[in-house]
């Protein structure tokens, strides 16, 4: 019997329940872990809130790092004893221990702790995705990055300084701003007292930049095609102050000819080989010192209503982890 967080009927945070659940029997494939660390993320919210709807029950969570236990039939790669981690597949990280597929774990390299991982697996592999595929950053580039103290915007900024780009950060505060500032951001926009439209107009001279990265939603949209030089990029990835309203498509040429997209880390890791070169990318980049993982905030399992409340209270700098 493992401990969990369920939710029974979708909601606040008062919807997250602590219960003793029964693992499903190991099947083919199929790996059983103890966890050490689990890691949150807004995705965790739309789903407890059902902005992403889920049969109930289910147990919360997309992201996590243990100790495998035991291995079902056919799995080869893994054994009792490894250290792994994942991010994305079926939910169920906010328990003691869970069955989940084998071909979604990674290895945990020896000098990356267990924490880190659960801290960077999805926020970094996310990272990697927008720079590096969905829109790929390098020196010659100019980056907007919305949230830039938040989980995926320190490993990001982080991340696309070290692939050479001029990073402008947003953060809400004083505080949240002369973070970004350490985590790769060359400037800083205080969206809470500043313009960010008019402000990274004056800092690019009025070019604007190469590419929008958005995980804020409704606050920064469509201010946000302000700031796109004509045929660059919005990236939507998330919509932590709300979902974007539908708007007319026109609207991109009447701002530049921009390129849009709302991407998602399930299908820039949907194949085994995929999920592994994005891990692996993820992995070097934090071990060659490049990109630190800042662990803002660590709570027991049964307090995950309070990581939440945090969480989307804009309370949180870094990454949220829970521990079993």
């Amino acid at each position: 019997m493992a401990k969990a967080i369920r939710v029974h009927a979708t909601g606040g945070p008062e919807a997250l329940t602590f219960e003793d659940v029964e693992l499903p029997p190991l099947k083919k494939g199929d790996a059983h872990i103890r966890h050490t660390a689990i890691g949150v993320n807004f995705i965790d919210v739309y789903h407890r809130t059902g902005l992403y709807p889920q049969e109930t029950p289910f147990v919360l969570g997309s992201e996590g790092a243990g100790e495998v236990v035991a291995v079902g039939e056919g799995v080869t790669d893994l054994k009792p004893g490894d250290r792994v981690a994942y991010a994305g597949g079926p939910l169920g990280a906010y328990a003691t221990e869970r069955v989940i597929p084998a071909e979604r774990l990674v290895k945990i390299p020896a000098g990356v702790t267990d924490e880190t991982a659960a801290a960077a697996m999805l926020k970094g592999m996310t990272a990697q995705y927008l720079l590096r595929r969905t829109f790929r950053v390098g020196p010659e580039h100019t980056i907007l990055f919305h949230a830039a103290a938040g989980g995926v915007g320190q490993i990001a900024c982080q991340w696309a300084s070290h692939l050479g780009a001029t990073v402008i950060g947003t953060a809400g505060g004083p505080e949240k701003v002369a973070l970004a500032k350490t985590k790769g951001c060359a400037h800083v926009i205080d969206y809470r007292s500043e313009d960010f439209v008019a402000k990274v107009k004056e800092i690019t001279g009025g070019k604007g930049v190469d590419v929008v990265y958005d995980s804020v939603g409704k606050d920064t949209f469509p201010a946000s095609l302000d700031c796109i030089k004509p045929r660059g990029m919005w990236v939507s990835f998330g919509q932590s102050s709300g979902p974007i309203e539908p708007f007319n498509i026109g609207l991109l040429a009447q701002k530049g000819s921009l390129f849009a997209t709302r991407a998602s880390l399930n299908h820039y890791a949907a194949t085994r080989p995929e999920l592994l070169a994005t891990a692996e990318d993820l992995f070097d980049v934090i071990a060659s010192g490049a990109v630190t993982i800042d662990i803002g905030a660590r709570y027991p399992l049964e307090q995950a209503a309070d990581a939440h409340r945090a969480l989307e209270g804009r309370a949180t700098t870094g990454s949220t982890i829970l521990i079993p």
